[in-house]
């Protein structure tokens, strides 16, 4: 039986004392894009920090089979793009430095490789197989709409080529998992659009398992192939068809999600 990329059991997560995730299990099996919805405050973050080892958490959490010390040395293997990239606007670095930057040795790479590969994971096993760094950079680049803004200084392009660009700098590693937290918030829906078909030929043609965070049902049911939904705790994870012909679970996402907006026009907190 195949191994699953991500699995989560248990988990409990939070600030301060307070449970912002609550008790969440569910597993990404490779090759998934789990499309996970929520409104503002439903912990949706607090999850993917605590896979990411940047936040305390109960329960447990594995990649590719692996936990404890054996899941950290596999973060070289997992790509991660925040909702919102921070970076010096004058960092004198082009989009290409910011890619090349990604690169790890191969003889670190190698040691991810034998660690999924005896769990019964797949890699693509695409840029690892490229000598030349230049070759790497290129393709990465041309996989997500890049390569014309190579040469450009990453303070100068827009927030979604960013995106990309810093996606591509995971892709250099052969990722086995991409963690994406509300990629396409704030930007046009042609800028949206772009994103999404990278994401989708990220996933069917590499094979890379995709976990993303988004508000936005259209998109999630054009692109995921599953859906968690959760508001603290989990309330539905399955095939995304059973989540869209199931009312109560749509209904229920769409309730919580008009509650958080109209909390936070009230000036509330979410996390």
């Amino acid at each position: 039986m195949p191994v699953n990329a991500l699995e989560i059991r248990d988990l409990t997560a939070g600030y301060g004392g307070a449970p912002a995730v609550e008790s969440i299990s569910f597993a990404v099996a490779q090759g998934d894009i789990l499309g996970i919805v929520g409104p503002n405050g439903a912990g949706k973050t607090t999850l993917f920090r605590a896979i990411l080892g940047l936040g305390s958490y109960k329960g447990a959490i594995s990649i590719c089979g692996r936990q404890g010390n054996a899941r950290l040395a596999l973060f070289p293997l997992v790509g991660y793009v925040p909702q919102r990239i921070s970076f010096e606007r004058s960092f004198p670095a082009t989009v290409r430095d910011i890619v090349g930057m990604g690169i790890l040795p191969e003889r670190k790479l190698a040691r991810c490789e034998s660690l999924v590969e005896d769990a019964g994971g797949k890699l693509a096993h695409k840029y690892c197989r490229m000598n030349s760094r230049h070759d790497k950079i290129s393709t990465a680049l041309d996989v997500v709409g890049m390569a014309h803004l190579a040469g450009k200084r990453i303070g100068e392009v827009s927030g979604g080529e960013a995106q990309r660009a810093f996606i591509a700098k995971s892709l250099v590693n052969d990722p086995l998992l991409l963690i994406l937290d509300e990629p396409a918030t704030s930007v046009d829906v042609a800028t949206q659009e772009k994103f999404y078909e990278v994401m989708k030929r990220l996933n069917s043609e590499f094979g890379i398992t995709i976990v993303w965070s988004s508000h936005d049902l259209d998109a999630i049911s054009r692109v995921a192939t599953r859906v968690a939904c959760m508001d603290r705790k989990m309330f539905f994870h399955g095939d995304k068809d059973a989540f869209f012909a199931d009312e109560d679970a749509v209904r229920a996402y769409k309730e919580s999600a008009m509650q958080s907006h109209m909390h936070d026009h009230r000036g509330g907190s979410n996390c």
